[in-house]
Order: C-alpha cells, then sequence, then structure tokens
C-alpha cells in the first residue's frame, strides 16, 4: 500500500455564499439535480449542504489518468461512511462517493428530521394534557419555528457525515455519480457544481455498494404520477402546516408521520390496505399504538383499494420540487371503494414501503445480479459479497430486507473484516434490534410469537397498567408492556417486544441477552437488581414470573417438597425454600412483582410467602 494519502478532495465554495442565487430560483437546492433538495433557501439548510453536499473539488486522476483505491465505498450514508473511514484509519487507501446527500437518509430526511418533529409534537401534547394537575393549555403550534428547529438538528449532527470530516482521516472523497465500467472498475461524473466535470476513471480492488432505498410507489396506482404526493425525501422541506394529511401505509414511517401531524394539529388519515397497521407486528403491541393514535385524532381507512388520485385545485402551480412554503396547498382527491367514496387532502404523504436505489450505476458491468423480487437487492451471500464478483460487497438497505441505520452501520465494520482482513463475519450471527417511534413506542428483537410454531415457546409478559413509574408519569393506561419468549420448558430467550414511551431505549438490555445467551431467570434477568422505580423494571417483571415458575413449592396434605428444578428432588424440605428464596434475592426479590402489586407490595408479599412457608415446615416437623 502506498505510504502517502494525497488528493483527497477539498471545499471550494460555500452554499452560505451562493444564498442569493437560490433565493432567485425558488425551488430545494444541493445535492444531485435528479433528487430532491432542501427548502428553504435560508443559512441553516446552506451550512447542511456545505457538510453534506458541498461544492467541491474532486481528487485529481495521476498521470496516467485513473486512480486506485483498496476500497471504494459508493454511497455516503452509514454504510458507505463507516466502511470507507474505517478502511482508511486501518492503514487502507480507500475513497467515497456520493452524488447527494452525504448522511444519507437518515440524517437528511429520515430518522433525525421524524425525531426532532416527533419531539415537536408530543410538547404539544404534553401541554394540552390536564391529566398531571396542570391546567390544560391549548396552544397553536408554531410550525414555522417547529421546522426550523429541525434544520438546526440537522446541523448540529451533520458535522460526523461530513465530506471534509471523511477527508480528515485520510479517505478520498468524490462528489457525483458512480457507474461500473467492469469488474474492478468504476467512473465517476462530478456532481454539476463541482469546479471541474472531467469524468474520473478509478480502480479497486474491492468495492462496497451503499446506495441506500428510496420510496417505493405503489405501481397499482397509476393516477399517482400526476398528483403532487409527498415521500420522505419532501416531506420536511414543508414551513406551513397542512390543514389536511392523508398516509398511504400503516408502517413505521407512515405511523410516526400520522401521530406526529395529528397532534400539531393537522387532521389525518391513514388509508390501509389491509384490517390494521403494523401488520408485521406484535399483534398487542400494533392494537396499543393504533389505540394510542385513534386516541390523538388519527383515523383509519382499513381494507381499502384506491380507485383514482387526482388534482382538484393545485394553487400556486404546487408540486414536491417547488414546496409549498406560503400555505398555499393543493386539493388531492382520493378515490376509493369503486369510486364511491372520497376523500380530499391538502397533502398526500406516500410511505408503502421502500426499495433499493441499485438502478442505474451499471451493477451488470461488474458480474453482480440485483434481486427484483425484493425490491432490486443486491444479492449477497453470508458475508455479504456478492457470489458473482467476490471482490464487490453490499450493505445497508440495498442488501437487506432489514432497513435500519444502525445494521447498514454494523454492516460496514463486517465489511471491512471480511474484505480487507480475511475475516468470516457473518450476517446470520446478528441479533438485530429495532424500534418504531411512536407514542407509545415499539421495540423488538428475535422472535416473534405470533410466527412462532404453536406450543415451542414460553411467553412472560409484564403490564405497564401497574408499574410504578408508568403510574407516577401518567403512562400506564397507554397498553404498554414487555414480552419476552423463551424456548418451551428453559430461561434461553429468543425474543422481545416492549411497548413503552422510551421501548427503543429499553430492547438494549433485551437484545444483550439474546445475543450473549443470558437467561431470563434467577441467573440471568432474573437477577438483575433494576433502579426503582422504572419502567424498565418491568424487564424485572418478566424474570420474575420466569423465576416462579421454577420455585420449589410446599405439596398440599404432606411434608414433601414438589420442587420444580430436578436438582432439588431429595434435599432438605427447608433448605430447598431458603436456597429458592436466595435465589431471589431474599425478601426483596419479591419487589419485582411491581406488575401486580407494585415495589414495596412486592416485598412485603415475598416476606409474608417465606415466613408463612417455614412456620408450616416447623410445625410439621
Amino acid at each position: 500500500m502506498p505510504s502517502s494519502r494525497p488528493n483527497l478532495g477539498s471545499a471550494a465554495a460555500s452554499h452560505v455564499d451562493q444564498l442569493p442565487a437560490y433565493g432567485a430560483a425558488g425551488t430545494p437546492f444541493g445535492g444531485d439535480s435528479e433528487e430532491a433538495g432542501v427548502w428553504p433557501n435560508d443559512v441553516r439548510n446552506a451550512k447542511l449542504l456545505d457538510h453534506v453536499a458541498p461544492i467541491w473539488n474532486n481528487p485529481e486522476p495521476p498521470a496516467d489518468g485513473t486512480l486506485y483505491y483498496d476500497l471504494v465505498s459508493i454511497g455516503a450514508g452509514a454504510g458507505g461512511l463507516v466502511s470507507a473511514k474505517q478502511s482508511s484509519r486501518r492503514g487502507f487507501r480507500s475513497a467515497l462517493i456520493e452524488r447527494h446527500l452525504a448522511g444519507g437518509d437518515c440524517l437528511n430526511v429520515g430518522c433525525v428530521p421524524s425525531k426532532a418533529l416527533l419531539r415537536a409534537a408530543k410538547a404539544a401534547k404534553e401541554r394540552r394534557g390536564g391529566d398531571l394537575g396542570m391546567k390544560p393549555d391549548t396552544p397553536t403550534p408554531d410550525f414555522p419555528a417547529i421546522m426550523a428547529r429541525l434544520r438546526d438538528c440537522r446541523v448540529k449532527i451533520a458535522p460526523a457525515d461530513a465530506a471534509a470530516t471523511t477527508a480528515s482521516v485520510g479517505c478520498a472523497v468524490f462528489r457525483g455519480s458512480a457507474v461500473f465500467t467492469g469488474p474492478n472498475s468504476l467512473l465517476v461524473t462530478p456532481s454539476s457544481d463541482c469546479p471541474s466535470q472531467s469524468p474520473i476513471p478509478i480502480n479497486f480492488g474491492k468495492c462496497v455498494v451503499a446506495v441506500g432505498g428510496t420510496a417505493l410507489i405503489p405501481p397499482q396506482i397509476p393516477s399517482l404520477k400526476t398528483v403532487p404526493y409527498h415521500t420522505n425525501a419532501t416531506l420536511y422541506n414543508l414551513t406551513a402546516l397542512p390543514p389536511r394529511i392523508a398516509v398511504l401505509g400503516g408502517g413505521p414511517i407512515g405511523l410516526e408521520m400520522a401521530q406526529a401531524f395529528a397532534l400539531l394539529g393537522s387532521k389525518v388519515t391513514v388509508v390501509l390496505r389491509g384490517p390494521k397497521p403494523l401488520p408485521k407486528e406484535d399483534p398487542d403491541a400494533a392494537a396499543a399504538v393504533t389505540a394510542a393514535l385513534v386516541g390523538d385524532g388519527v383515523e383509519f381507512l382499513s381494507n381499502c383499494t384506491i380507485s383514482n388520485v387526482s388534482t382538484t385545485q393545485n394553487k400556486a402551480g404546487w408540486t414536491p420540487e417547488r414546496p409549498c412554503h406560503d400555505g398555499k396547498f393543493p386539493t388531492i382527491r382520493i378515490e376509493y371503494a369503486g369510486g364511491k367514496e372520497k376523500l380530499e387532502v391538502d397533502l398526500l404523504l406516500v410511505a408503502t414501503g421502500r426499495k433499493a436505489n441499485t438502478g442505474g450505476i451499471g451493477l451488470e458491468k461488474a458480474g453482480v445480479t440485483v434481486d427484483p423480487k425484493a425490491g432490486g437487492v443486491v444479492v449477497v451471500n453470508d458475508l455479504l459479497q456478492s457470489p458473482s464478483n467476490p471482490d464487490v460487497y453490499a450493505v445497508g438497505d440495498c442488501a437487506s430486507k432489514m432497513q435500519f441505520t444502525h445494521l447498514a452501520g454494523t454492516h460496514a465494520q463486517m465489511v471491512v473484516d471480511n474484505a480487507l482482513f480475511g475475516g468470516n463475519r457473518k450476517c446470520s450471527d446478528l441479533v438485530v434490534p429495532w424500534a418504531t417511534f411512536t407514542e407509545p413506542e415499539v421495540a423488538h428483537v428475535g422472535v416473534y410469537g405470533h410466527e412462532a410454531e404453536e406450543g415451542t415457546l414460553d411467553t412472560y409478559t409484564s403490564g405497564l397498567k401497574g408499574n410504578d413509574r408508568a403510574i407516577c408519569d401518567g403512562d400506564e393506561m397507554l397498553g404498554g408492556f414487555v414480552k419476552v419468549h423463551c424456548l418451551k420448558g428453559t430461561e434461553t430467550i429468543v425474543g422481545a417486544t416492549v411497548v413503552a414511551p422510551h421501548a427503543g431505549e429499553m430492547i438494549s438490555e433485551l437484545t444483550v441477552a439474546l445475543q450473549f445467551k443470558i437467561p431470563l431467570g434467577q441467573r440471568g434477568l432474573g437477577g438483575v437488581i433494576h433502579p426503582y422505580p422504572t419502567v424498565s423494571d418491568a424487564v424485572g417483571g418478566c424474570g420474575f414470573q420466569c423465576k416462579v415458575a421454577r420455585w420449589g413449592k410446599v405439596a398440599e396434605g404432606g411434608d414433601e417438597i414438589a420442587p420444580m428444578r430436578k436438582e432439588d428432588r431429595g434435599k432438605d424440605k427447608r433448605k430447598v425454600v431458603k436456597e429458592t428464596h436466595q435465589e431471589m434475592g431474599g425478601a426483596g426479590g419479591g419487589g419485582a412483582e411491581v406488575m401486580a402489586k407494585g415495589f414495596f407490595g412486592g416485598v412485603l408479599f415475598a416476606m409474608a410467602a417465606f415466613v408463612a412457608a417455614n412456620q408450616v415446615l416447623a410445625k410439621r416437623k
């Protein structure tokens, strides 16, 4: 490997200086011209683009005209950023190519802006609620200010994904579109705002395809092409609150935004093809979220077949490419039930799934295949390697049905080990949690109970209705719970679902347990002391139930102890009871029964049970 790292690319100018020109154009700006830019043309967005889509001097080719890198990553989302930067830090020559916005969907039009919007929506709900003893307040949300804060959040987080940050670790950065020209070569066409427009040929040892995904527009509604619909790529350009919104799709993206906009004051209708939202989720979890959204004013249309979509009034020629910043929304009509029913809205959000961004990058010239039946994802083996071209790997949304930022980053780390260090890290070894950030949140890891074969699992559920902290926070009626699945007759955790205000934070404890085979009972999570009062003590509640199932018991009508465990059979009766009690953590072990009795009630219950058992044994002695 060459010892020097020259020619990494550099910023040529600032978007902040270009704002007058952008303002005159009156359209979203920045990134690839074929993609949706950002709006409005304010300093916040200009600073964002200086990080993630800078006006950039690309690295210059050498005298022979071709650059070489040990590893090239196409796409600067989580997968591309991690693979390119980590390989550079570990001593290899690497390059990162991005045609649109570094940071991918997550930073720009996904995780970050959606969570900022959800936080504002939650604050609006809390101000309106009077169930905590406060006098209810009914403020009108300042939507432009809420969106300005959203843009501030992006700018604060953007430096981690910035082109300059990537170059600072020795990785070459290219702004432009990459197309494969052979099994180990590609051509970069510079972005339109790059000073030099000369195509740049690149040869590589290994390549990581990390091009991410995009919204899937349902082909069974051809009239969608005629209306100015939104996807997540354009939604966060809004600066005015739509009075009426229709959301097509009942998955995580659709439900998060439906709840957020309803709490901010929009009349929101979720249109479902099937009977209920979150169809892949635990049924109890889906029911809890649905009830919460209905309580927040969201309406659902189930089993709905859309026959036509049309624009009945288009004010000021509104399109997604020319965002509505003055409140003059179009009127969109959705016809369903064979045209017998109609719904008129001001904004249509399409959230019906995702597909991979694998088109137009010449994968066929590299000998790499995709699976059109799986949304165009790259076909890879368990090492994330293309079977037809072992020098090409794929990560993240373009390589997996599980489309999560945290998984893309993990994929990238695996690929660096596998491609450059001969590693053997496998996707089949991963334990991947995920969360939907509605209120309450839903988080899951491992096996679902409703998908497992009947009779193969023991399921322990601890509801939040009696959780002391949930009661104090006013969250006990959200229908929350912790549900843990173990292999039948064992304490081996194989799956878990959490429904709670901070389920995404709580699932990590259960993920660690599942990944490192920590049991649910006394010698595992059931033996962990959870701080009181916390909602996470519901995890301990499941552990408590698992322990109770294995307690030693005094048999009725005789002197025999009937322990659940084989190793206790034949032991002294009182010794078995004491050992079982000690394994439960002494008198305080009963405190895990918060689901039914609360913390202190559980303590008293356990103490009373222990005393009573010893009194019975003493009399029989």
